[in-house]
């Protein structure tokens, strides 16, 4: 397995995209997150997801090339129109805005409304909690899960990741995850390593509990915690669709088709500045301390490094250098 440098990862991100239609800065602000993502481990949002990048580039499922355009209805509220181009650069022209509201009003809202995935939301949610705020966020996906004692798939797995500052530009706490017991991305990569997936994280068409990942997608996925998951999830989808104008997961066709519609998703996050109340950051540090009483036990989020270089499958990396017209 090579071990690649995050700085080499960027840059073959960035020549890959810009090889299959995004322009240079959309291309820098989209490879960021993909080198954030194999930083931190996170392979399903990293160099896994290029290849459907370019193909979806190359098709026109996803616009290279559009300006995100934002606008400030009311004080506290801030909406990005995506133009059905990626999520990351819709962020990044709305962040300043809806940072500036939240510390004028308290707490903001940040709507990012007809984009591409944004594939990992604490990626976005850390970027706030840096920023000095508290950050919510919430997006939807192509359906995959079914409501308890159902069969019919209504939502995705969508997922929710909250971040909070440590009041010295830093992470004090994050965590990023599906509302579903594991990740969708997870059940297509064991299927295509020909491995079983542990019973549990998903039933088949029959609504009956499965280990093999091909009748898993072809049924449902399971909430996490049940029916308590299954809250989450669909506060997690009323708030995506309904507050940005993105499309409802029923209507989210299979985020890595080469071709087909726009993915047309919504991305909400909400802002929140803690000094709004002055016990915030004791009572964050009460909390902080009764968990470090057990060893090994920690904040969500902490102690996690940035691998560099970053050890990858022989075959990912090629694939990523061929993206990018290398080899």
């Amino acid at each position: 397995m090579p071990a690649i440098s995050l700085d080499e990862i960027e840059r073959t991100t960035k020549a890959a995209l810009e090889r299959h239609g995004a322009l240079p800065w959309i291309a820098d602000e989209v490879a960021r997150a993909v080198r954030k993502a194999e930083a931190v481990g996170n392979r399903i949002c990293g160099l896994y997801y290029l290849e459907s990048y370019c193909q979806q580039l190359h098709s026109g499922r996803v616009d290279g090339t559009v300006d995100p355009v934002v606008s400030h209805p009311r004080a506290a509220t801030v909406v990005v129109d995506a133009k059905l181009g990626f999520a990351q650069p819709a962020f990044t022209h709305g962040l300043p805005k809806a940072v500036a509201a939240a510390k004028d009003c308290g707490v903001a809202s940040l709507a990012i409304g007809h984009a591409h995935t944004c594939t990992s939301l604490g990626y976005f949610t850390e970027q706030i909690a840096r920023a000095g705020l508290i950050g919510l966020g919430l997006t939807n996906a192509s359906p995959i899960v079914a409501p308890p004692g159902g069969k019919t798939r209504v939502i995705g797995t969508n997922p929710i990741a909250f971040s909070v500052p440590d009041g010295k530009g830093g992470i004090a706490m994050q965590f990023d995850q599906s509302t579903t017991t594991v990740a969708l991305g997870k059940i297509t990569m064991a299927k295509a390593a020909g491995e079983r997936i542990p019973e549990g994280w998903a039933v088949d068409a029959d609504g009956n509990p499965t280990t093999d990942p091909e009748a898993a997608l072809a049924g449902s996925l399971v909430s996490v915690g049940g029916y308590k998951g299954w809250g989450f999830g669909l506060m997690a989808e009323l708030l995506a669709a309904g507050m940005t104008g993105g499309v409802v997961s029923r209507d989210v066709k299979p985020l890595k088709a080469p071709e087909g519609p726009p993915h047309d998703l919504g991305q909400y996050y909400l802002l929140i500045d803690p000094d709004n109340s002055p016990a915030f950051f004791d009572r964050f540090h009460q909390i902080a301390e009764g968990i470090a009483m057990d060893e090994g036990s920690r904040m969500p989020g902490q102690g996690k490094l940035d691998q560099n270089p970053v050890q990858l499958e022989s075959a990912v990396w090629d694939q990523t250098r061929a993206l990018a017209g290398l080899s």
